[in-house]
């Protein structure tokens, strides 16, 4: 949210959170696919009164579970949100996705999905 992001219920209870994209003139689809592209999870997903089709929609779905089951905590969520805002904002800038996806990897070395 200072980051100028709506969260739709304001914030999260269950590591789950909505967040309105309307404000930054970009849809939850390319916020999507951008985001893959750096390796970040995301999910386009209507929000509530979309104006957008649900192909298309006005917001994205992130949870966090996958992340703090690898073990990151409080501190590198500031990382993240970082992170996925630089995608957000420069959604075409493939030298920006590439330079994300690689501190994405760099975070999680050594934090595996499976333990074995």
């Amino acid at each position: 949210t200072k980051k100028g992001y709506d969260i739709i219920s304001g914030g999260t209870d269950n590591h789950c959170m909505l967040i309105d994209l309307t404000s930054k003139s970009i849809s939850g689809k390319q916020a999507e696919k951008s985001l893959v592209q750096a390796d970040i999870t995301a999910n386009k997903n209507m929000v509530p009164f979309d104006d957008k089709s649900p192909f298309v929609t006005s917001g994205i779905r992130i949870g966090a579970a996958a992340i703090t089951t690898r073990g990151l905590k409080e501190t590198e969520m500031v990382t993240i949100v970082d992170l996925i805002d630089r995608v957000i904002q420069n959604p075409e800038d493939e030298t920006e996705l590439d330079a994300v996806a690689k501190e994405v990897h760099a975070l999680m070395e050594g934090r595996s999905l499976f333990v074995v």
